[in-house]
């Protein structure tokens, strides 16, 4: 139990974390300004323009499809931010369902009844989702098996997981540019972030919009950089549109409903749910805010939800992304008009070809030197979380297990895991479930020192 002096010093170094609360009111300007920041960092475009490479769609469907990807982001973060879990927190599309929607589209045959048979079956996942809200079922499970010690192991995972990927694929691995310029870029906008966070420290009240505006300028200053080498190509924004119509359903798609796709699917949306719990614990961590019964009730009604409107939108489903708060944890800015902002913007980005364009046409190892630095600092988080478990024996094979599984599946080759069968895919294809479970199977199974 924390002493009364344990919570006025909680108290205290919250207030030093976060210059604005949850609640707390800014002005349009101010909000836009950091609901942007938060959008160039989310890398939302990421997974519609998988999904289209996977299964091959044309140029003016992939387009449609980023459209309505954005979309959908912008009005599920608003449905989550302001009316159902009321945290500040942003959506985006789930990388976790990438396998399962390729496989039904292709045992659909493809074409628009594979894309129709992907809709269908999300539509029914996204309804069961609300229904365990409603219920209260999904609550009863993270209280019996999420106590702080898995879930301080979930957020440290959360990190872990994204670290190698903002590493490896997003500055060693980018195609933008020569390695050795990727490296460059990489180092330069870490830097920039790490000198304005410092200035904003040193500066207090008078340094705190260095803080607060810290990731767009080192975003700034990487494109720059990235200009001075010539790498940064802006020709994809000068031949796109300044507005055009997202998909409309039943004019540009349709439902239909399969079976075992519908069976499929439900699975993905329980693995979802598993993997957005990460993001909901990391972004109570960082505000101080516990989440309460309410709280993930209304965050499960919400998911299903949004994931109900990505469907209706012709997307893909959407869920809790963690960057958002690592984010608020440099920024020092939790205000929920901030997101509502955010929520603009992709809708925005949306109907604007020119500037979704813009979004994508910063160098991948730009974002990756600040994504690297966010990742660690929601590992960190997950750290805090723990610090008032006493670690023992047990304590230590619950956080270490998950910790080698998360970077043991991040490592997988992926020739090894498509020789699995298809449901051992989709569990060993998402490190953080796959570590979240291990970590809750061992808060359970391992026996306690007496």
């Amino acid at each position: 139990m924390k002493t009364q002096a344990d919570k006025q010093n909680d108290a205290q170094t919250n207030s030093q974390q976060l210059t604005v609360p949850p609640d707390g009111k800014i002005s349009f300007g101010k909000s836009a300004i950091l609901g942007l920041q938060h959008v160039v960092a989310m890398d939302v475009y990421v997974v519609p323009f998988l999904i289209a490479m996977l299964i091959g769609l044309a140029p003016n469907q992939s387009s449609a499809l980023i459209q309505s990807t954005f979309i959908a982001a912008g009005l599920a973060t608003i449905v989550q931010t302001y009316f159902c879990m009321k945290l500040p927190m942003a959506q985006g599309p789930s990388y976790v369902p990438l396998g399962a929607i390729v496989a039904i589209y292709a045992a659909s045959g493809g074409g628009e009844t594979g894309w129709g048979s992907v809709l269908g079956a999300s539509l029914v996942g996204a309804v069961l989702v609300v229904i365990l809200g409603y219920t209260g079922i999904f609550n009863k499970i993270v209280k019996s098996f999420i106590p702080p010690i898995v879930g301080g192991t979930i957020i440290f995972i959360v990190g872990l997981s994204l670290l190698p990927v903002a590493i490896r694929d997003n500055i060693y691995g980018a195609t933008d540019a020569a390695i050795n310029q990727n490296v460059l870029l990489a180092l330069i906008s870490a830097g920039a972030l790490l000198l304005f966070v410092a200035l904003g420290s040193l500066l207090r009240a008078k340094g705190a919009i260095f803080r607060v505006t810290s990731v767009m300028i080192a975003l700034i200053i990487g494109c720059i950089s990235a200009n001075f080498m010539g790498v940064l190509d802006f020709s994809a924004v000068a031949s796109a549109k300044w507005f055009s119509m997202p998909q409309l359903p039943f004019k540009d798609f349709g439902f239909s409903f399969d079976l075992s796709a519908i069976i499929t699917m439900v699975i993905i949306y329980l693995v979802l749910l598993a993997e957005t719990t990460g993001t909901w614990f990391a972004i109570s961590n960082v505000i101080d805010k516990p989440l309460t019964d309410k709280n993930i009730n209304r965050g499960v009604i919400g998911e299903g939800i949004s994931c109900l409107i990505a469907s209706v939108l012709g997307s893909t489903p959407v869920t809790g992304y963690s960057t958002n708060a690592g984010i608020i944890s440099i920024t020092g800015v939790a205000s929920r008009r901030v997101f509502l902002a955010v929520g603009g913007w992709f809708v925005l980005f949306g109907c604007s070809g020119k500037l979704a364009a813009l979004i994508s046409s910063i160098p991948t190892a730009v974002i990756g030197g600040v994504f690297a630095i966010v990742c660690g600092i929601i590992s960190i988080n997950g750290i805090q979380v723990m610090k008032n478990v006493t670690i023992r024996e047990k304590e230590m094979y619950i956080i270490a297990i998950p910790m080698i599984l998360t970077l043991a599946l991040v490592l997988i080759p992926k020739d090894f895991l498509y020789t699995l069968p298809t449901f051992v895919q989709y569990l060993l294809g998402s490190p953080i479930l796959a570590a979240s479970l291990a970590a809750i199977m061992l808060n359970k199974l391992l026996p306690s020192a007496k």
